[in-house]
């Protein structure tokens, strides 16, 4: 068997720009295939079921890095809450690359792709509640304090990277992620 010539990551990380930066129903199959280094032929070979297994492959590729990288550094027990929320912050700058990329919730949540995605992505937020609702406890922030703060950090950095892809203004995120912080370090 020959050996691939597009690394499956190089195919996701092709994939997911597109889909960052058009969404679902605007990423065409050219533009697909442009940013993987595939012909469309080869594209469908790796993807039979089309955009929308490519979609979810992305959506996927993501979860895991940010169950990996996010969550890990913000659940890791064996550093201080305070640290740990550093380090979470962190990665969540690095998987925006600093405010520069749009969220894959937001890119995936438009019109139609949300029938297709409502459940994953409704699944994803309600993880990420979970999860810096813990850290929020960690840090000696009440369980309903904690889940209401966890809630409004989605909101705000959902928001901000809205804001400041809008006003082309990558430090609003930035901005945003040590708001975050010292919100829950103050408590």
């Amino acid at each position: 068997m020959r050996p691939q010539k597009v690394l499956d990551e190089d195919i996701l990380l092709g994939l997911t720009k597109v889909f960052r930066s058009k969404g679902y129903e605007g990423a065409s199959l050219k533009e697909l295939a442009d940013a993987t280094g595939l012909k469309k032929a080869s594209l469908y070979h790796r993807f039979p079921n089309g955009k929308q297994e490519m979609a979810e492959a992305v959506f996927n590729h993501i979860d895991v890095w940010v169950k990996e990288n996010v969550f890990h550094a913000l659940l890791n027990k064996d550093l201080s809450p305070e640290v740990r929320l550093k380090q979470g912050l962190s990665h969540i700058s690095t998987l925006y690359e600093g405010g520069k990329e749009t969220c894959i919730f937001r890119a995936l949540s438009m019109q139609a792709s949300l029938e297709l995605f409502g459940e994953q992505i409704e699944s994803g937020m309600n993880e990420w509640i979970l999860t810096f609702t813990k850290i929020g406890i960690a840090l000696g922030i009440s369980p309903k304090d904690s889940t209401q703060k966890a809630l409004q950090t989605l909101i705000d950095i959902q928001g901000s990277l809205i804001v400041a892809r809008g006003l082309n203004d990558i430090a609003i995120f930035e901005n945003t992620l040590h708001n975050i912080e010292n919100s829950y370090l103050k408590n």
